[in-house]
C-alpha cells in the first residue's frame, strides 16, 4: 500500500524520533525523499489511465480492462469512462519525462471513438477550425470512409449549417431524424438525404472554438438526447477542446492534412463473411458471390466467384478500396448507394454495366463492421440511376444523382427570388421535371386560411374549387400537414380517398405528395406535387421533398416579407408624389417616374408644379441620396418644403430648404434644382443644388445645356447660398427638368450621356408633351437592370400663349 505524501513524512519522522536523530538536517532531507516518493501514486494513477486508454483504442472491453485491474468492468467504467486527464493536462512536472502513450492526433482518434462506443453511434466525424479561420475541415472519421464523407470535408462557418451553427453559436444541435435535419437545414439536407439523426456540438476551451464533434445515427431515433448521452458528448467536447489547446501550446497543433480514419471496427473475417455472404447458387441456378468492405471501403474479403464476376482476382483486390480497384463502379450513383448503406444502415441495390457488356446486380448489406456486398449477374439493363423494379418495394433507393442536382440548382436560383411570383415560376419550373410530376401547387397561410398563390398542371376551375381552405378543416390534406408539419403522402386514389374522397374525382390525379412549408416560428403554406399515375414515394424520394418543402418555406417566407415591404414603399411614395399637376393656362406640362429596376424599386426622386398666381409657377425637381423608405420619407419633407415657399426667389427657396434639412440631420443628401416661370413676361429664373444640369429647346429646334452656378447639396452646410440665374422663354420653348437616372449609365461618362439626351430633345418631332416624356424615357440605350430611379419634368410654354395674356 502505498502512501500519500503528508501520511507517509508523518510516519518517517516519527520513526526518526524514536530512532533518536530527530535533527532538523535529517528531517530535511527525510522530506526531500518523501516529497519525490509522494509523487510515486500521481506518476502510478498517470500510468494506469494511459493504460487503460490504450486498451480502450484497440477495443478491449470495460470486463477485460476491469479484470486487469482487478476490480469489475461497470467499477472500471466508473472510474475511468469519462477521463478528463488525458496525457498533457495532469497537474505533475510536464518536462517529456512521462510516456505518451500516442501523439495528440492518436489521442483525439481515441476520444472520438470512445464517444461512438458510450453513446451507441454509427459513426464519429471530427471537424476544426484554423485560427481566425472560416472554414471548418473535416480531420477524422470513425466508422464513415472517406469516400462517404467527401462531401462534407469543408463547411463555411459563416453559412447555416448544423456543424457551423454549433461551432459559431458554442451550442448543441441535435436532429433526430432526416426530415427535421430538412426543415431546419434544407441545403444540408439536400447533400445529406439519407435516414440519419445527427448531433453537432463544438469544441472548445475557454473563449476558443476549436472546431465541431459530430456523432450519427441511424433512424429511428427518440426525440432527445438521453442524460447519458449529453454527459459523453460534453466530457469529449471538454477534454478535445483541452487537448487540442494544449497541443497548440506545446507547438504542435492538431491538424492532419487529409482526413483520417480513427480506429475503425475490425472487419469480419472471411470465414465469417463465407458463412453469412457465401457463394451459393440462387433461383435459376445464376452463380452469386461475395465480399465485404471494412468500414475504409477496402475489400477485406471476396470470395472467388465475385472477383471473377467483376473481372479480378482476388489476391489484386483484397486489400484495395472497391472504387479504386473496379473504376467503372467510380460513379456518383453508386456513391449515393453506398453512402445510403453506411450512414442510414439500410440495405440498397443497384444494377451496374461490367464493360463491356456485362451488367451485374449488386446488393449492400451494411452492419457495424461494414458492408457486406453480393455480387450477381442479371439480364436486366437499368441504369445505375435507377433502382430494380423488382425490388423498389422492399429497398431503399437513394434520389436519383439528376434529381439532387437539379434541387441544388433550384437551391441556387431561390436565393434570387425577390417576389412570391419568382418563387413559384422557379419552382415549378424545376421541380416537375426533376421529380416527374404533372401537378404544382403552392399556397401560404393568411389569417385563419390557406390561399393558392400558383400552380402548375390544373384548370383554373379546379384551382377555385380548392382555394382557402380554413385552417380548421382538417379534411384538406393541404390543412392537415401545415397544422400537424407533417408532409402527407398518398401512394393512389385509394389511398387519398380515406382523407378526401373529392380530391381523385376533382383533380383527376392518382398520387400525391402534401409538403408543409414550416418558418422557424410559423406555418407558412404548402406545397403539392402530384401525379397522374400511381406513384410509390421511396424513403429517399420522401426525404428530398421534404427538403424541398423547407427551400421553398426559406424562399417564400423572404418574398412575402419582400412583397409587403414593397407593397408599403409605393403606397408611401405614391402618397408622397404629386398625384395630378395642376391645369396652367398656357403651358403644357408633362411628368413621368420610374423606379429602380433593383432592391425595393423606391426611392427619394420627386417632382413638382406650384401654382403661384395667374401668371407665374414653380417647378421643382429633386433627388434624396438613398432607395428606401428613409429616402421616400425625405423626399415628402423636401417637396412640403419647397411648397411652402414657393414664389419667393429661387435662390431663397433653396436656402430655407437646405436650413430645415440641416436642423433635421437625416443623413442623406439632397440635390435640387428649383425654377420660378414667369409666363407673362417670358423669363425664368433658376437656382440649383448640386442638380443636373436643366436643358432647354428654343423654338426653333435648338437644344442647350444650361450650366447654373453650382450649389452644395441640401443638407450639408446651413448657411450656403445658392445663385439664381435668370434666362429667356419664349413661347414654343421646352424646359427639361431631369434627376441623374435619366443620363448615368455603367461605364459612360456623364457629360456625353447629358450631350445625348440634348440631341435626342432636339431632334424630337413637334409632339404632345406626353409622347416627348415617353420618347426621352426610353432614350437610354443600356441594357442592364437601372440603378437609379428617373423622374422628368417638362415644361412647355404653347405658342399662342402671348395672344391669350
Amino acid at each position: 500500500m502505498v502512501l500519500a505524501g503528508a501520511d507517509l513524512l508523518a510516519r518517517v519522522q516519527a520513526v526518526a524520533r524514536q530512532t533518536g536523530d530527530p535533527s532538523p538536517a535529517r528531517e530535511a532531507a527525510v522530506g526531500c525523499h518523501c516529497a519525490a516518493v509522494a509523487e510515486v501514486p500521481g506518476l502510478a494513477e498517470r500510468l494506469v489511465r494511459y493504460a487503460v486508454l490504450a486498451d480502450r483504442q484497440a477495443g478491449a472491453s470495460w470486463a477485460r480492462i476491469g479484470a486487469a485491474l482487478g476490480t469489475s468492468g461497470e467499477a472500471a467504467r466508473r472510474r475511468f469512462g469519462r477521463m478528463r486527464d488525458l496525457p498533457g493536462e495532469g497537474r505533475g512536472p510536464r518536462d517529456g519525462a512521462t510516456p505518451a502513450v500516442g501523439s495528440g492526433t492518436e489521442l483525439l482518434d481515441a476520444l472520438l471513438c470512445e464517444a461512438v462506443r458510450e453513446t451507441g453511434a454509427s459513426a464519429g466525424l471530427v471537424y476544426l477550425l484554423p485560427p481566425g479561420g472560416q472554414v471548418l475541415r473535416l480531420a477524422m472519421t470513425t466508422g464513415v470512409p472517406p469516400k462517404v464523407a467527401a462531401l462534407w470535408e469543408r463547411l463555411l462557418l459563416p453559412a447555416s449549417g448544423p456543424v457551423a451553427d454549433a461551432v459559431r453559436e458554442r451550442r448543441l444541435v441535435w436532429l433526430a431524424s432526416q426530415t427535421e435535419l430538412a426543415r431546419r437545414y434544407p441545403r444540408a439536407a439536400l447533400v445529406w438525404p439519407y435516414p440519419v439523426a445527427l448531433v453537432a456540438a463544438p469544441l472548445t476551451s475557454g473563449t476558443r472554438a476549436w472546431g465541431g464533434l459530430v456523432l450519427l445515427w441511424p433512424e429511428p431515433r427518440p426525440s432527445h438526447l438521453s442524460a447519458h448521452e449529453r454527459a459523453v458528448i460534453r466530457s469529449t467536447c471538454d477534454r478535445a477542446g483541452a487537448l487540442l489547446r494544449h497541443a497548440a501550446a506545446d507547438g504542435h497543433p492538431i491538424s492532419p492534412a487529409e482526413p483520417r480514419v480513427a480506429a475503425p471496427p475490425r472487419a469480419r473475417t472471411a470465414a465469417r463473411a463465407a458463412v453469412d455472404s457465401g457463394d451459393r447458387p440462387t433461383e435459376g441456378c445464376l452463380t452469386e458471390g461475395c465480399c465485404v468492405l471494412d468500414a475504409e471501403g477496402r475489400i477485406s474479403f471476396i470470395s472467388a466467384t465475385a472477383a471473377d464476376l467483376v473481372g479480378g482476382g482476388v489476391p489484386d483486390l483484397l486489400g484495395a478500396l472497391l472504387w479504386e480497384a473496379l473504376p467503372w463502379l467510380d460513379d456518383p450513383v453508386f456513391e449515393d448507394r453506398y453512402r445510403a448503406a453506411v450512414l442510414g444502415r439500410r440495405p440498397t441495390s443497384f444494377t451496374a454495366l461490367r464493360p463491356p457488356d456485362r451488367w451485374l446486380s449488386f446488393q449492400l448489406c451494411p452492419d457495424a463492421s461494414g458492408v457486406s456486398v453480393r455480387v450477381s449477374p442479371t439480364d436486366h439493363t437499368t441504369p445505375m440511376d435507377h433502382p430494380e423494379p423488382e425490388r423498389a418495394s422492399n429497398v431503399a433507393t437513394p434520389t436519383r444523382a439528376g434529381t439532387l442536382y437539379d434541387l441544388m440548382h433550384l437551391a441556387g436560383a431561390l436565393t434570387k427570388a425577390v417576389s412570391v411570383r419568382d418563387v413559384v415560376e422557379l419552382t415549378a419550373d424545376l421541380v416537375l421535371p426533376a421529380f416527374g410530376a404533372q401537378g404544382f401547387v403552392l399556397s401560404v397561410a393568411e389569417g385563419d386560411r390557406l390561399r393558392v398563390v400558383g400552380h402548375r398542371g390544373y384548370p383554373a376551375q379546379v384551382i377555385n374549387r380548392l382555394d382557402i381552405p380554413p385552417l380548421r378543416d382538417e379534411s384538406a390534406p393541404t390543412v392537415r400537414a401545415v397544422t400537424t408539419g407533417a408532409p402527407l403522402f398518398f401512394a393512389s386514389p385509394r389511398e387519398m380517398a380515406q382523407l378526401a374522397p373529392d380530391i381523385p374525382r376533382l383533380t383527376k390525379r392518382a398520387a400525391w405528395a402534401f409538403l408543409p412549408l414550416l418558418a422557424p416560428s410559423r406555418p407558412v403554406g404548402c406545397c403539392v406535387v402530384s401525379y397522374d399515375q400511381p406513384h410509390d414515394f421511396t424513403p429517399d424520394e420522401r426525404a428530398v421533398l421534404t427538403s424541398l418543402a423547407g427551400l421553398i418555406a426559406q424562399a417564400l417566407d423572404r418574398a412575402r416579407l419582400y412583397d409587403a415591404e414593397h407593397q408599403l414603399a409605393h403606397s408611401l411614395q405614391s402618397g408622397l408624389l404629386p398625384a395630378a399637376l395642376p391645369t396652367v393656362p398656357g403651358l403644357e406640362v408633362a411628368a413621368r417616374y420610374l423606379p429602380t429596376a433593383r432592391g425595393m424599386d423606391i426611392g427619394g426622386d420627386f417632382y413638382d408644379l406650384i401654382r403661384c398666381d395667374a401668371t407665374t409657377v414653380a417647378a421643382a425637381i429633386g433627388d434624396v441620396q438613398g432607395h428606401n423608405v428613409n429616402a421616400a420619407v425625405l423626399m415628402g419633407q423636401v417637396r412640403t418644403a419647397v411648397h411652402a415657399t414657393a414664389g419667393a426667389p429661387p435662390g431663397e427657396v433653396l436656402a430655407r430648404t437646405n436650413r430645415l434639412l440641416t436642423d433635421l440631420d437625416p443623413g442623406l443628401f439632397t440635390s435640387c434644382l428649383y425654377a420660378h416661370i414667369d409666363l407673362a413676361h417670358h423669363r425664368a429664373h433658376l437656382a440649383t443644388a448640386g442638380h443636373p444640369p436643366p436643358l432647354l429647346r428654343h423654338p426653333g429646334g435648338h437644344t442647350e445645356i444650361l450650366h447654373l452656378p453650382p450649389g452644395l447639396l441640401l443638407g450639408i452646410d446651413p448657411d450656403t447660398d445658392y445663385p439664381a440665374t435668370e434666362i429667356p422663354l419664349p413661347p414654343g420653348a421646352v424646359l427639361a427638368l431631369y434627376t441623374d437616372g435619366l443620363v448615368e449609365s455603367p461605364g459612360v461618362d456623364l457629360d456625353d450621356a447629358t450631350t445625348s439626351l440634348a440631341d435626342e430633345l432636339a431632334h424630337a418631332p413637334d409632339q404632345p408633351m406626353t409622347t416627348l416624356a415617353d420618347t426621352l424615357i426610353r432614350h437610354d440605350p443600356h441594357t442592364d437592370p437601372r440603378s437609379d430611379d428617373i423622374a422628368l419634368l417638362l415644361l412647355h410654354l404653347r405658342p399662342d400663349f402671348q395672344s391669350t395674356i
